[in-house]
């Protein structure tokens, strides 16, 4: 350690020497975004994060790659339509992390099923396909009820009136981070994962910052012309903040799929809500909770009360499975960072996104969802860009792919890699990876998938302490800490 640590420190120095153009607190999706669409414009900047890469709400979500089929039912067509472009561009650009995705929509008759009528969502998945640019990840067709169940044959049947089949995408969304922070490194852009901005003061040619960092124990002094706020649920911490977050709660869990035995994703209606069911490889994520919460984004955990309303709402779908606690493999509680609206239920509040500047040379950027990341980048670069005074440059991440083939293949795809020692080195090596948990949960994802976590926990803590130099009494904190 004593060898990374040194480096560490020689990597802060030169950040010290010149003024950066801009520096992005906040290692989740939105961060990494523009990071590296600053870096491929040519922008001198840092991207630093609290804790790890994608630990907060980017490794959190439902996995999912979508315009949102209830927020066209909402009437959210312009965010419907922004999402449903960026999904397709997002396929594009990372193939190697996002599949097409069929989705399953059963429809029922009685009066709590109005508003997702079968002759609504009909005409739903028509509009949903159109406001791809007529490139969806696959054509949305309908269901009578003999074709549904042939799809579905352990769905509740009981007054059944068909459904609809349309088509969204599926990620791996911490990969999907790490791998927009590998691109905006290639690029120039300097990396600090457990780094913390601690306090931002207006200089005569910018901000003068000050950072805790985690790694060494110091503290340390940096100056940039412009800091981007993209800190997600923790986006009110600072004195410059311009924005008013409503964070909201939701959990999924993960259960092997010879017992929730689903060929395509499920849509799931419990009175307002909209749950999934969701194949993952050999696994299927259920989920998700979508409920107020007012504590520390830290504190933020799955609950037994959310883990019982799930598996009550999946059962009554598919009421002869017997779903239980003892089923799950896995789960994880995140936070939405909504803009503020206190009106209405947590499920109502709008998706859409914030870019606010309030004080010269300083962006809250908050809001949005997985899926619009890399246009809420773009249009942050352009302002940034414009504040400047630089000549405007094309925003590229639209055309480029993150990363070649060979720098993915056998290490980030949607579902797990097998376990190796030549893996965990390449984590450790090339994507800061400091602790065991940002291996197991995030840069691999073992944690969640596989039933023998606990086993390979144990071997990859060996593993770290050789190529990390742990003695064994850090090897047993990291073994104890992780989750």
């Amino acid at each position: 350690m004593i060898q990374d640590i040194t480096e560490r420190r020689r990597a802060i120095a030169q950040l010290q020497e010149n003024m950066l153009d801009l520096i992005v607190a906040g290692g989740g999706i939105v961060g990494s975004g523009i990071a590296r669409d600053a870096g491929l414009r040519g922008l001198d900047c840092a991207i630093v994060e609290q804790y790890d890469i994608a630990s907060g709400t980017s490794s959190k979500s439902s996995r999912l790659l979508h315009g949102g089929l209830r927020y066209l039912a909402q009437g959210r067509v312009e965010l419907v339509h922004e999402a449903s472009v960026e999904k397709c561009i997002v396929s594009k650009i990372a193939p190697h992390i996002s599949a097409p995705l069929g989705f399953i929509f059963p429809t029922y008759e009685g009066p709590l099923w109005d508003q997702w009528a079968l002759w609504k969502l009909q005409i739903g998945v028509k509009i949903y396909d159109i406001l791809c640019m007529g490139r969806n990840l696959g054509k949305s067709r309908s269901l009578n009820p003999k074709k549904l169940t042939d799809l579905l044959p352990d769905i509740d049947k009981n007054k059944l009136t068909g459904g609809v089949f349309y088509y969204d995408g599926l990620t791996n969304d911490a990969r999907l981070v790490i791998d927009t922070m590998r691109s905006a490194a290639k690029s120039g852009v300097n990396v600090l994962n457990y780094c913390k901005l601690i306090s931002a003061e207006p200089a005569p040619e910018g901000w003068h910052l000050s950072l805790s960092d985690s790694i060494t124990g110091e503290t340390f002094e940096l100056k940039s012309r412009c800091v981007i706020n993209a800190t997600g649920s923790w986006g009110e911490q600072f004195d410059q903040s311009a924005i008013s977050l409503r964070p909201t709660k939701g959990v999924h869990l993960v259960v092997d799929r010879k017992r929730l035995p689903v060929p395509d994703a499920v849509v799931v209606i419990e009175g307002s809500r909209i749950l999934f069911a969701i194949p993952w490889g050999e696994r299927v994520i259920l989920g998700t909770t979508d409920t107020d919460y007012d504590g520390r984004p830290e504190d933020v955990a799955v609950e037994q009360e959310d883990v019982d309303y799930i598996i009550a709402t999946i059962g009554r779908a598919f009421p002869t499975i017997g779903l239980s606690n003892k089923d799950i493999i896995g789960a994880w509680a995140g936070l939405r960072p909504l803009i503020a609206d206190k009106r209405g239920r947590p499920s109502d509040i709008s998706r859409s996104h914030l870019i606010v500047s309030q004080k010269p040379g300083w962006w809250d950027v908050g809001g949005g969802k997985l899926t619009t990341y890399r246009l809420m980048a773009e249009q942050t670069v352009d302002r940034i860009e414009k504040y400047l005074g630089r000549q405007q440059t094309k925003c590229v991440t639209s055309k480029q792919p993150l990363l070649p083939t060979d720098e993915t293949d056998g290490i980030s795809a949607i579902v797990p890699p097998e376990p190796s020692r030549e893996l965990v080195e390449h984590f450790c090596n090339n994507e800061w990876a400091v602790h065991l948990d940002d291996v197991m949960l995030r840069r691999a994802g073992w944690t969640y998938y596989c039933t023998n976590a606990d086993e390979i926990k144990q071997q990859v803590a060996g593993w770290m302490a050789e190529i990390l130099g742990w003695d064994d009494m850090h090897k047993q904190e990291e073994l104890s800490n992780a989750g």
